[in-house]
């Protein structure tokens, strides 16, 4: 059967078509592409979704309906998260929504996203065997534009929570200047380090082997890190992260002005704005758990939306 899946964040909007065999247990990907349409730009603030956000992401909308139908889609999910779960408006999102794709889109709670993102990432992880093979209890943390989620599990989610900390709500709270100032860094990890203890209140961090990290946040800093001189997913999924790594990465990043930043070969051009944030969300997790990498995963809630249509 072949699906279509759609995961609409704060940041940016994904599509995955692939032949689904639930039988076989098989995900084959057809094409995945994606979009930087800021949908969550302002809503920290104002508490509704912009018209020039949803213009954007109404515009992306139309091309990945376009390309869902001549593609051959029997089946499709869109799931959209933390600024759409934040909007005042959200009724004008869904109903524009349906009107393109044709199907309503599911505006998800939290522990849903979580579940969604800890099934896309550590599937394929499951069978995984040898000496180097990762080792579950698997902690995953998929940082966002508007919310970042944690979830603890072996086969399944034994624990999860999802915050609101991420890469676009941090930039604009906090890290306004160019380059950010001290204070403002201090600020955004303070506002980090209490989420962290609400996560911990629920999730036990301490109980994972293995740190597993998603989004683009987190791949381009691997992309990073791996010397790539163009993104290449192929090189970053399952990259091993060191924290050495990723603490100096954040450094560097926060240091940089944003034209710096925008000649960063594997960087995208909506990513340029918002790195530093994403950079700092995990290098507080990294401390937090005391993990010596991260498993960085290319596969993650796109990937489980696809899975939960068979």
């Amino acid at each position: 059967m072949r699906i279509a899946a759609v995961d609409c964040g704060t940041n940016s909007i994904r599509l995955l078509v692939a032949d689904l065999d639930p039988g076989a247990g098989t995900l084959v990907e057809v094409e995945r592409s994606m979009q930087i349409v800021r949908l969550g730009e302002g809503v920290d603030q104002t508490g509704r979704l912009s018209e020039g956000a949803l213009e954007r992401t109404f515009a992306a909308c139309d091309e990945y309906a376009a390309r869902i139908r001549s593609l051959g889609a029997q089946r499709v999910r869109f799931v959209a998260t933390s600024a759409s779960r934040d909007a005042a408006n959200r009724a004008v999102f869904v109903a524009g929504v349906e009107q393109r794709i044709g199907v309503q889109p599911e505006v998800v709670a939290g522990a849903e996203e979580a579940a969604l993102s800890f099934a896309g990432a550590t599937r394929e992880l499951a069978g995984a065997v040898g000496a180097g093979a990762p080792k579950p209890p698997y902690l995953v943390v998929d940082i966002g534009g508007g919310s970042t989620e944690f979830v603890v599990g072996a086969d399944r989610p034994e624990a999860a929570l999802s915050v609101d900390i991420g890469c676009v709500r941090l930039t604009e709270r906090h890290l306004t200047w160019d380059p950010p100032t001290e204070d403002q860094v201090a600020a955004a990890r303070s506002d980090i380090a209490a989420a962290l203890d609400e996560v911990a209140a629920v999730v036990p961090l301490g109980s994972a082997r293995t740190l597993v990290g998603l989004a683009g946040s987190v791949t381009t800093l691997a992309a990073i890190d791996a010397g790539l001189t163009e993104y290449d997913a192929g090189a970053t999924h399952h990259y091993r992260l060191p924290a050495e790594a990723v603490h100096e990465l954040t450094r560097r990043l926060l240091a940089m002005p944003r034209s710096q930043r925008a000649l960063i070969p594997v960087m995208h051009p909506g990513r340029v704005d918002v790195i530093g944030g994403g950079a700092l969300i995990l290098d507080e997790v990294v401390r937090r758990v005391g993990a010596s990498e991260v498993l960085v995963s290319e596969h993650d809630i796109l990937d489980g939306i696809a899975w939960s249509l068979g």
